[in-house]
């Protein structure tokens, strides 16, 4: 896909309807809340995120990240969430994406693609079809404790930028981002969107002041350089 020329932002890791509310008003697109996970931040329970699911209005979108691998624990557990977009950490058979998709119709479905290395954009390039959209993170599901997110590490935007251009679908950026690198960010992968939740937080808790410092990187990102 072409690059975007505003990328559309997604605030990650929302601990609360109060962190929610903060977010919007920044101007978040979308939010993030998590699930259980094998490792990494901002896990709430699956009630927590129905309440603050139920609370968001439209076109706020709410995601769902999960860590199950079967269609069939997906949508048991999306039953229960009842967010917009369901956002898939892990890898899954071929065949669950159609069960998903048969189950869910009305629900966007993002897969997450750990970028560690040229295999990445083979990857991706395989999965795009099947989902709505693909989001670009630092994870590492091969190890014995799996990171499927939340690492605060940067990977290879290059490759990033490969998989934007080869993949045919929108393109969430995540992995590290702060105030002080979106711009560039933004610059060498073009993204649909910008996923964030290290970048806007202090101690765990999200940050007033990190948050606007990120909103106004973005959109200085699009004013000429000087």
């Amino acid at each position: 896909m072409n690059a975007s020329p505003r990328p559309r932002i997604k605030i990650c890791c929302i601990q609360s309807l109060a962190e929610a509310r903060l977010a919007i008003a920044a101007g978040a697109d979308a939010l993030g809340l998590v699930s259980a996970m094998p490792s990494g931040p901002g896990v709430i329970a699956d009630e927590r995120i129905a309440e603050i699911a139920a609370a968001i209005p439209p076109p706020i979108a709410t995601f769902l990240l999960t860590s199950r691998q079967s269609a069939a624990a997906i949508v048991e557990q999306h039953r229960r969430c009842r967010t917009s977009t369901i956002q898939l950490c892990d890898a899954l058979p071929d065949g669950d994406y159609d069960a998903l998709g048969a189950a869910l119709p009305a629900i966007r479905l993002v897969q997450v693609v750990h970028v560690r290395g040229p295999e990445s954009v083979d990857e991706a390039r395989r999965v795009a079809p099947r989902v709505d959209a693909l989001l670009l993170d630092s994870g590492n599901p091969a190890l014995a404790v799996k990171e499927l997110g939340g690492t605060g590490r940067v990977h290879d935007w290059a490759l990033s930028r490969a998989i934007r251009e080869a993949a045919g679908v929108p393109i969430f950026l995540a992995g590290g981002l702060r105030a002080e690198i979106v711009r560039d960010a933004i610059a060498r992968v073009g993204p649909f969107a910008l996923d964030v939740c290290s970048g806007v937080r202090t101690d765990g808790s999200l940050d007033p002041t990190k948050l606007a410092a990120f909103f106004a990187a973005v959109e200085a990102a699009h004013e000429p350089r000087q």
